[in-house]
C-alpha cells in the first residue's frame, strides 16, 4: 500500500490539531491545581501563625493570670514577649489591655485587628 503524499499532510494537520487538543486538555486540569495547591498553602501558614501566636499568648497568660498583671498600669501596655517562637510570626505586636475589672492580651497583626486574645475578669 502506498500513502500518497497528500494523505501524508492530511494526516499531519489532524495529528497537529490533536496535539493541540491534548495540550489544551492538559492546561484546563493543571491550572485549577496550582491554584489550589497555592491556595492551600497560603491557608496552612496562616494556620501555623494563628497557633503560634495562640500557644504564646496562652502561655504568657497563664504569668498574667498568676499575679503578674499587677505589674501593669491600667489601660492599653504594649506587652514583650520573650518567647523565640514570636519570630515566626508576622508583623505583629502583642497588648495587654487592663481595665478595673478586665484583663486582656491579644496578639495584633500588621492590619491592627486582634487575632488570638484571651480574656480575665479581675477579683
Amino acid at each position: 500500500m502506498v500513502i500518497s503524499r497528500q494523505n501524508r499532510k492530511q494526516e499531519q494537520a489532524w495529528l497537529m490539531l490533536e496535539l493541540l487538543a491534548a495540550l489544551a486538555l492538559l492546561t484546563g486540569a493543571l491550572l485549577p491545581l496550582a491554584y489550589s495547591i497555592t491556595s492551600e498553602r497560603r491557608l496552612a501558614r496562616e494556620q501555623y501563625h494563628h497557633a503560634v501566636a495562640m500557644e504564646i499568648v496562652d502561655g504568657e497568660f497563664e504569668v498574667l493570670a498568676a499575679g503578674e498583671w499587677q505589674a501593669f498600669p491600667p489601660g492599653t501596655n504594649i506587652y514583650p514577649v520573650s518567647a523565640r517562637a514570636a519570630t515566626n510570626l508576622p508583623p505583629g505586636k502583642f497588648i495587654l489591655i487592663r481595665t478595673p475589672k478586665q484583663l486582656r492580651l491579644e496578639w495584633r497583626d500588621a492590619s491592627q485587628r486582634p487575632v488570638v486574645w484571651r480574656e480575665l475578669r479581675l477579683p
